[in-house]
C-alpha cells in the first residue's frame, strides 16, 4: 500500500496492530479521525492514554477495574459465598449481561494451553486457593469457555481445590463445544449460569 504521507503511513501501520484489524480497515480509521475535529481526536487519544496509564486489576478477583478493589467485589449486595471462576474481564461482562448472577468472581487471566506455553503458574490459581481458605465461600462455579483448554483448566482447578468444603458446580452445557463465553447469546449463557451442575456429574455427560 503505498502512503502519501509518512505520518499516515505510521498511523495505520499502529492502528493494523489490533486484533482483526488489517491495512484497508486501519486506513479507513484514520482517515475518519483526520475528518474529526481536533478536539475530538485528542479526547480519543486522551481517553486511550488514560486507560493505559491509570487502568488497575482488583487485587481480590483480578478484574479489570478503576479502583484498587472493584465495584462487584466491594458490593454488600452480591453474594461473597458464590464465586464464579471465568477466564478474562470479557466473561464477567458476558455474564454480568445476563442479569442472572448475584455472586463474585475469580478473573485467572487466561486458560492453560501448552501449546502456547502458558501452564498453571501463569494463571491466578494460587490466589483462588488462598480465597478459598478464607472460609467464607461455600459455592465455586467454573464458567469457563467449552474448548480443550477451558477442559484441561477445568481439570486442574477441581483438583486443586477439590479438597475444600464447597459445593464445585460447571455452567450447564447448553454452550456447543468449542463455544467462547463472550460469543455466547445471554439467554443460553443466563440459563447454564442458573442450571449448573456438580462438576462430578459433568465429567459423565
Amino acid at each position: 500500500m503505498n502512503f502519501s504521507s509518512k505520518l499516515l503511513e505510521n498511523a495505520v501501520a499502529e492502528f493494523a496492530k489490533l486484533p482483526g484489524v488489517g491495512q484497508k480497515t486501519a486506513l479507513r480509521l484514520v482517515l475518519h479521525l483526520l475528518n474529526q475535529d481536533k478536539q475530538d481526536v485528542e479526547q480519543f487519544s486522551k481517553a486511550i492514554s488514560k486507560l493505559r496509564n491509570e487502568i488497575q486489576f482488583c487485587s481480590v478477583c483480578h478484574n479489570i477495574s478503576d479502583q484498587s478493589v472493584c465495584e462487584i467485589c466491594s458490593s454488600h449486595k452480591r453474594d461473597h459465598s458464590l464465586i464464579c471462576v471465568v477466564e478474562d474481564t470479557r466473561d464477567v461482562m458476558a455474564i454480568e449481561n445476563t442479569n442472572q448472577y448475584n455472586g463474585i468472581y475469580h478473573v485467572l487471566g487466561g486458560l492453560i494451553s501448552p501449546m502456547d506455553g502458558i501452564g498453571p503458574s501463569d494463571l491466578q490459581v494460587d490466589t483462588l486457593v488462598e480465597r478459598l481458605k478464607a472460609n467464607e465461600t461455600k459455592e465455586i462455579i467454573f464458567a469457563l469457555s467449552a474448548t480443550m483448554e477451558g477442559d484441561t483448566t477445568l481439570f486442574y482447578l477441581h483438583k486443586r481445590v477439590k479438597s475444600f468444603n464447597i459445593t464445585i458446580s460447571t455452567i450447564a452445557r447448553g454452550i456447543a463445544f468449542g463455544g467462547e463465553l463472550e460469543y455466547v447469546d445471554e439467554i443460553t449463557l443466563g440459563r447454564s449460569i442458573a442450571t449448573r451442575v456438580p462438576y462430578e456429574n459433568s465429567l459423565t455427560k
